[in-house]
């Protein structure tokens, strides 16, 4: 990923995220498009733990694994934690994907059933196919809320406890989710990262209220910008917006970073081949052969008008209109082409007579 730009949108994790990306060579931007706040102090958590705790339920949904720690943390600051890990431990546990699960047993405790989708209807499926009626069900919400779950399953008839463990909160820089969004839709970045879906949402509502959403998802569609999700969840307001993400098989950050890997690495097989090498060009830097070229942004502005080119050939005139500056004498264009002949060698750029430049394929 030498010379991509990535933008993560994520609050939590985002240094291990960003840190995972950086080593495989990427340049990653940060702008977080929500923050998670939670409900450690909050009243209504803690009254809702005590009902519980006096009242134990049946089953027990574990939405997210942030959520699960979050309530037993809440718990411990109050004196409860060991009484709710007890409690927790006679219901009947489902966990809405593999890091709820981890969650579980971190707390000692032991997931019944995984929803692998990670998709709180797969959940709501198992349980009405089961039966509900009467049943006493706790359901620990995530920061989006429990998708319908609540309602549903008292409609059938269960009696439902939820628990909001946390929330989330605006951006902590409203200004630079703006920046991000503008930089997006003018071509600037390679890929955009997403790990949940009202971070996913409040990123694209933000490209939507500074007035560049459609050029966001036609710079996605074009598949100039490549946008990752961390699970379907996540993917499903970029796909509601048009924009198909990349998704990995399972929601880790380790297996979302493979997947961005992957798919620049696939990338690099379309590369423009050329007698000195496969040609790549990305926003800051421009790879021949897998090395990166040291040239400067004019060098940049060269090689991408050929490499979009295709082999054609590219005239002066059209090298001076890309170039930095506004420069009308060709000879700036001469001198542009030379000093990338210096890093990149000869045999890369040929010279048209009197017409101009084209890339020498192989």
């Amino acid at each position: 990923m030498a010379g991509c730009v990535v933008l993560v949108t994520a609050d939590r994790r985002s240094g291990e995220l960003a840190g995972a990306l950086t080593r495989r060579g990427a340049v990653v931007r940060h702008a977080p498009a929500l923050t998670i706040v939670p409900h450690q102090e909050d009243e209504q958590l803690v009254a809702d733990t005590r009902a519980l705790l006096a009242d134990p339920p049946e089953v027990l949904v574990v939405t997210t694994g942030i959520g699960l720690r979050g309530w037993i943390e809440a718990a411990d600051a109050v004196g409860l934690a060991d009484e709710l890990v007890q409690t927790l431990g006679s219901a009947r546990i489902i966990a809405r994907g593999p890091k709820a699960r981890g969650a579980i047993q971190a707390a000692g405790l032991q997931a019944d059933w995984v929803a692998e989708s990670e998709t709180s209807a797969e959940i709501l499926e198992l349980l009405l196919d089961e039966g509900v009626a009467g049943t006493t069900i706790a359901v620990q919400h995530h920061g989006a809320g429990a998708d319908g779950l609540d309602l549903e399953l008292a409609a059938a008839g269960a009696q439902v406890r939820s628990l909001v463990v946390y929330r989330w909160g605006p951006p902590p820089d409203p200004q630079k989710v703006e920046q991000s969004v503008r930089a997006a839709a003018a071509g600037e970045l390679d890929a955009v990262v997403f790990t949940s879906a009202p971070g996913a949402a409040a990123w694209l509502e933000a490209a939507e209220r500074v007035g560049v959403l459609d050029e966001v998802v036609a710079e996605c569609v074009a598949g100039r910008l490549a946008a990752a999700a961390v699970g379907p969840v996540t993917a499903r307001p970029l796909q509601d917006r048009g924009i198909d993400p990349l998704v990995p098989e399972r929601g880790r950050l380790g297996a979302l970073v493979r997947t961005l890997v992957h798919h620049f690495e696939e990338a690099a097989s379309t590369a423009v081949v050329t007698r000195a090498g496969a040609l790549q060009v990305r926003r800051t830097v421009a790879l021949l052969d897998g090395h990166v070229l040291p040239v400067s942004p004019t060098g940049l502005a060269v090689l991408r008008e050929l490499a979009d080119a295709s082999g054609g050939v590219v005239s002066r005139e059209q090298l001076l209109r890309v170039l930095p500056g506004d420069s009308s004498d060709p000879h700036t264009a001469e001198v542009a082409v030379a000093r990338v002949r210096e890093v990149a060698g000869r045999d890369l750029i040929q010279t048209v007579v009197r017409r101009g430049y084209r890339l020498a394929l192989a």
